[in-house]
C-alpha cells in the first residue's frame, strides 16, 4: 500500500503512534489520525496524502496567522484503545487540532481526549451519529452521517429489491452495525423486512460459510455495513460460488483496492457516499496536482483537504488559534474548500448535500445509472 513510503512506515511502526511532516521552523501543530497500517490502510493514506498537500498548500500561500503549520500523523489502525493513545500523544505534541480519525470507532473515544483537552476535532470520515450527537462544542465533521445514509440506503433496497429476498450484514463495529441498522429501519419503516439479519467478524479471510447461507436462503441482495475487504471478499467468493447476488454497501467502498479484491466480481456493486468532490470546479487544481503526482484523490482525500481548509479559514476568521475561538467562527461561517461552500450546523455536523448513489464498473466507481 505505501510502496513508496518505505521510510515513512519503517518511521511511523518505530514510533509506534505518530510521525513529524513539517518543517522544524514550524509554529502551529495539527494533526491527522486513521488507519495507516493495518487493512484499512487505504483509507489512511487517503486522509495522509489529503492533510500533506492542504499543509503544503496553505504553507506555500503563507501559512495560518502568519505561521507555518507542522502536521503529525497518527496510526490508530481502527482500533479504539490505539485511538486514545494516539490522541493522547497528540495533546503531549502540542496539536492545537484534528482531522480525524476515519474510523467511528476511533473518533468516537479519542474524542472524549480532545474534549478533555480543548483540542478542536474535525473528522473527515466518521458516519456514526453518536460522534456529534454526544460529543462537546470542539467535535465537528465534513462528512455525513449514517441516519442520513441509511435513510438512503433503505430507499433504495426497498424501491428496487423490495420483492425479493434481501439480507442485512454488519461487521459489529460502531460504523458497520450503525450503518447497517439505519439501513434496516429506513427499510423495514418502508414496509420491507429483511429475509436475513448477521454479524460476521471482520478481518477474516473466509466468508464462504455467510455466503453458503445467502445463497440457501436465495437472498437476491445483500447490504453490508462494513468496510471494502469484507464486502470485497463476499461478492468474490459468492461468484466463486457460482451465485450472484447484488452487493450493496456504504461509503468504505471508496477505494481501488476494494476492485483489487473483487476483480470482475465487483461490477455492478451499489454503494452510497457523498457527492465526488473531485467533480467540484473549486477543487479542479488540487485534483490537478494530485494527479500530477501519480495520485488519484479518490474517497477521503479531499475529505481530510476540506477539513483542514475550513479550520485554517476559521482561525482566520477568529483571529487564534484558540478552541473556544475557532469553533464560534466554524459555526457562525460558512467556508469556501474543496468540498464546495460549506457550514456547520448546531451539533458540529457539515451542512452539504447528503448521499447519492455510485456503481462500481470496469474497476472504477462513479454515479450509479440503474438506480437514477
Amino acid at each position: 500500500m505505501f510502496d513508496i513510503r518505505g521510510n515513512f512506515m519503517a518511521a511511523l511502526a518505530a514510533s509506534g503512534l505518530l510521525l513529524g511532516t513539517g518543517t522544524a521552523q514550524a509554529q502551529i501543530k495539527i494533526a491527522t489520525a486513521g488507519p495507516m497500517t493495518g487493512q484499512y490502510a487505504s483509507f489512511g493514506e487517503q486522509m495522509m496524502r489529503g492533510a500533506e498537500m492542504a499543509v503544503a498548500d496553505i504553507n506555500a500561500a503563507g501559512g495560518v496567522l502568519g505561521e507555518r503549520l507542522e502536521l503529525l500523523i497518527g496510526d490508530d489502525a481502527c482500533d479504539p484503545k490505539q485511538a486514545v493513545a494516539v490522541a493522547n500523544k497528540m495533546v503531549s505534541d502540542g496539536v492545537v487540532f484534528m482531522a480525524g480519525h476515519f474510523c467511528s470507532g476511533s473518533s468516537i473515544p479519542a474524542s472524549k481526549v480532545y474534549e478533555e483537552e480543548q483540542i478542536l476535532q474535525i473528522s473527515p470520515a466518521s458516519t456514526n451519529p453518536k460522534l456529534t450527537d454526544e460529543g462537546d462544542d470542539n467535535v465537528f465533521r465534513v462528512c455525513g452521517r449514517d441516519d442520513q445514509q441509511g435513510i438512503v440506503g433503505g430507499n433504495l433496497l426497498a424501491d428496487v429489491f423490495g420483492e425479493k429476498k434481501i439480507a442485512i450484514l454488519h461487521d459489529k463495529t460502531a460504523y458497520g452495525k450503525g450503518l447497517a441498522d439505519e439501513t434496516r429501519k429506513r427499510l423495514n419503516a418502508r414496509g420491507v423486512t429483511e429475509a436475513m439479519y448477521e454479524a460476521y467478524t471482520a478481518g477474516e479471510k473466509d466468508y464462504t460459510a455467510i455466503v453458503s447461507k445467502m445463497k440457501a436462503v436465495g437472498i437476491d441482495a445483500f447490504y453490508v455495513g462494513g468496510y471494502h475487504t469484507e464486502a470485497g471478499l463476499m461478492i468474490r467468493q459468492a461468484h466463486e460460488q457460482g451465485y450472484r447476488p447484488q452487493l450493496v454497501s456504504g461509503d468504505a467502498l471508496v477505494t481501488d483496492e476494494f476492485w483489487k479484491i473483487t476483480g470482475a466480481a465487483g461490477e455492478g456493486t451499489l454503494m452510497t457516499f457523498s457527492p465526488d468532490p473531485r467533480k467540484n470546479p473549486e477543487a479542479a487544481e488540487v485534483v490537478k496536482k494530485f494527479k500530477a503526482q501519480d495520485y488519484e484523490p479518490e474517497g477521503y482525500t479531499l475529505y481530510t483537504y476540506g477539513a483542514i481548509q475550513a479550520w485554517a479559514q476559521a482561525v482566520e476568521k477568529a483571529g487564534s488559534t484558540d478552541t473556544a475561538a475557532v469553533v464560534a467562527a466554524l459555526r457562525s461561517n460558512r467556508f469556501d474548500t474543496v468540498l464546495g461552500g460549506i457550514g456547520f450546523d448546531e451539533k458540529g455536523d457539515v451542512t452539504a448535500p447528503g448521499y447519492v448513489w455510485y456503481e462500481w464498473s470496469g474497476g472504477t466507481y462513479d454515479y450509479a445509472k440503474k438506480t437514477m
